[in-house]
């Protein structure tokens, strides 16, 4: 009897208590899948690691190798060209250095013609015109050599200078000092003030 009291006087549990779930271990749950990616964020590098910094740096260098090596390429190439422009450069100047003295001597191998055209004249002195062409010939080549530089060395009647002369023999002369130069076997020359040619030339001596 007393047991039949008991329950009848205890509260009667409703039935949507019963289907209700259990919201505070789903709320547990949440809350650690919050602090585990919370953890994974952390663990993630950020753009401005050494990682990072050392891949920027590699590429700048590559790049910076990349633009040293066309560089050098381009200079190569330019002195490649300088190269074979120089080479041609001191082709032509080897072909036509002489072109000057070359175009000045024509007039000489001109008067050269006239006079053998002209060897079986005589002139009105009874001198033969391939003398006189041949005179006016060589008077013209010297003034040709003088003006480039090339002058003869006068010898005659001067000490004998073995800078400039060539003695090819000696002759017995009482009058002129030893070693006076009497005769020349070839004219000496100079260009501009060096030694060109040696006279060949007589030298006195006594007897």
């Amino acid at each position: 009897m007393a047991e039949e009291e008991i329950l009848k006087e205890a509260p009667e549990v409703s039935e949507s208590v019963e289907s209700e779930p259990y919201i505070p271990e789903i709320t547990e749950n949440i809350a650690d899948d919050e602090v585990v990616q919370e953890h994974e964020d952390q663990q993630k590098p950020s753009e401005a690691s050494p990682e990072n910094e050392s891949e920027a740096r590699l590429k700048a260098a590559e790049a910076k190798s990349k633009e040293s090596y066309e560089r050098l390429l381009r200079v190569s190439a330019e002195f490649e060209n300088y190269k074979k422009r120089s080479a041609r450069e001191a082709d032509n100047f080897r072909k036509f250095a002489n072109e000057s003295i070359l175009k000045d001597l024509l007039s000489v191998a001109d008067n050269l013609e006239r006079a053998v055209q002209s060897s079986s004249e005589v002139g009105e002195d009874g001198k033969s015109c391939i003398a006189e062409g041949v005179e006016l010939t060589l008077k013209e080549i010297l003034r040709v050599l003088e003006r480039y530089g090339v002058k003869s060395i006068d010898s005659v009647g001067k000490p004998f200078d073995p800078a400039f002369h060539e003695a090819m023999m000696q002759e017995i002369n009482e009058e002129l000092t030893e070693n006076t130069v009497l005769k020349e076997f070839q004219k000496g020359y100079t260009l501009h003030e060096r030694l060109l040619r040696p006279a060949m030339v007589i030298v006195s001596k006594k007897a």
